[in-house]
């Protein structure tokens, strides 16, 4: 189904680093985009064009090639109000679709974004890559360590470009404090923190079920997930607060952050991980998933400690967010706005002043988009039908969702629970019912 405007190598330039945010002024938009020839487009289609999905079009835009023709919805007031977002960019009304498998049988579509809740990415990714379509996948991959394996089998056994959503790894600060953890300047690294501290996060009020909204396709937004009455603190946003379609913070924001100190550490899976919290702070709001946790992941010579609470801003190093490697010589401290090295101090007496074991670096702020820059690499991979280029391909958002999935397990199990490399299971079988998916109301889980 490719033409030869799937091979080309000359185009449109993506201007990444000219967005602060990732919600882009389509007004501005219009501006920078210039017509290309027909046979120089990639067309994109979106499903899930609320958040991240349309926010993920919105950077793909800043490149020439790049054409939407369709976008994929079960809300139909999030396809008016993003047509509406386009028409301000100057671009066309796209096709609408309620159903993805409608989509994914448009022979215009080159490149699918899915940015649906996580419960759908499994279904979702594994549908585009039999459609024949590259795909851009929010992360987490998927809201089991079941799915995982079945996401990276699928890809594995594709031709398709699929790049994960783990932007930070185009974000050039996140790539030079990674290449000084790996100098070894900080001595031996025998512990790094990742932690999210969300004050903004207010308690989600308990609502009534309620009928479904009129425009919304709600049989869809659940597919595979538990049949269940309408609730608007599901729906939307909120979904990520719900074990049916989520995982709480730890796969929302743990999954970026976890993400680098695995990639610090050079770390695979761990031998063991526990985890203690549970609704501390708003215990009788309407979430399930846990609004404070700490979660320990055991290595051979380290471990990493995954930490969050809502409601509060109070983390690590004055930070609401982060990693932090902590070695014999020195901290290296990273988050979203930049980095910086905290020495050691040699102790040389109780009574005699302490000196500096390594040289302190100051903040290294943050520059460019990392999203622009993220979703430039798919394109370029899409281009050229390089995978090896890709920043975040199938194995980055695989391990970093098989992680914070354990963590997750142990937390539901309450217990210590250690993993078994060889048969990819926990030692303790009890565990292993909560690595499982959940499919009903006719959906099957995808095998290869």
């Amino acid at each position: 189904m490719y033409t030869r405007r799937h091979f080309i190598k000359k185009g449109g330039t993506a201007l990444a680093g000219t967005a602060t945010t990732f919600f882009f002024p389509m007004e501005l938009l219009a501006q920078m985009r210039k017509p290309v020839g027909a046979n120089d487009q990639i067309q994109v289609g979106v499903i899930g064009c609320k958040g991240m999905g349309f926010s993920d079009l919105s950077s793909m835009l800043k490149m020439n090639e790049i054409t939407v023709v369709a976008l994929c919805d079960v809300d139909e007031s999030v396809l008016r109000m993003r047509t509406a977002d386009l028409e301000k960019a100057g671009i066309k009304k796209p096709k609408w679709y309620k159903d993805y498998r409608n989509l994914l049988a448009d022979k215009d579509i080159d490149v699918v974004i899915i940015g649906t809740p996580d419960h759908w990415h499994c279904l979702m990714l594994t549908d585009a890559l039999q459609a024949g379509k590259d795909v851009y996948c929010e992360k987490p991959i998927a809201n089991s360590i079941q799915e995982s394996d079945v996401m990276l089998k699928y890809v594995n056994s594709s031709d398709r470009m699929v790049q994960i959503g783990q932007w930070q790894r185009s974000q050039p600060h996140f790539v030079d404090a990674i290449t000084y953890v790996h100098s070894g300047a900080l001595g031996n690294i025998r512990l790094a923190k990742a932690w999210a501290y969300q004050g903004w996060m207010k308690p989600v009020p308990i609502l009534p079920d309620t009928e479904v909204p009129e425009g919304v396709d709600y049989k869809m937004w659940l597919g595979p997930a538990p049949e269940r009455t309408f609730n608007a603190n599901r729906f939307h946003f909120n979904f990520r607060w719900f074990w049916d379609y989520a995982g709480g913070l730890m796969t929302d924001w743990g999954v970026h952050l976890i993400d680098y100190a695995l990639y610090g550490m050079k770390a695979g899976t761990p031998k063991s991980v526990m985890a203690l919290g549970g609704k501390f702070a708003y215990p009788d709001d309407a979430s399930e998933t846990p609004d404070s946790l700490q979660t320990v992941f055991e290595y051979d010579d380290f471990s990493i400690l995954w930490e969050h609470a809502t409601g509060i801003d109070g983390g690590n190093y004055g930070r609401n967010h982060g990693i932090a490697f902590i070695g014999n010589n020195g901290t290296l401290v990273l988050d979203r706005q930049g980095w910086e090295v905290i020495p050691e101090q040699e102790f040389h007496g109780w009574d005699k002043e302490r000196t500096d074991k390594m040289e302190a670096i100051p903040l290294k702020k943050r520059s460019g988009s990392g999203l622009d820059l993220h979703t430039a690499n798919f394109i370029a991979a899409v281009k050229s039908r390089d995978s090896t280029i890709l920043k975040a391909p199938i194995e980055v958002g695989y391990n970093a969702a098989l992680v914070s999935h354990m963590g997750n397990v142990a937390y539901k199990t309450g217990d210590r629970i250690y993993w078994d490399a060889k048969n990819h299971l926990f030692k303790q079988e009890h565990a292993n019912q909560f690595t499982k998916a959940n499919y009903q109301n006719g959906w099957k889980l995808p095998m290869l």
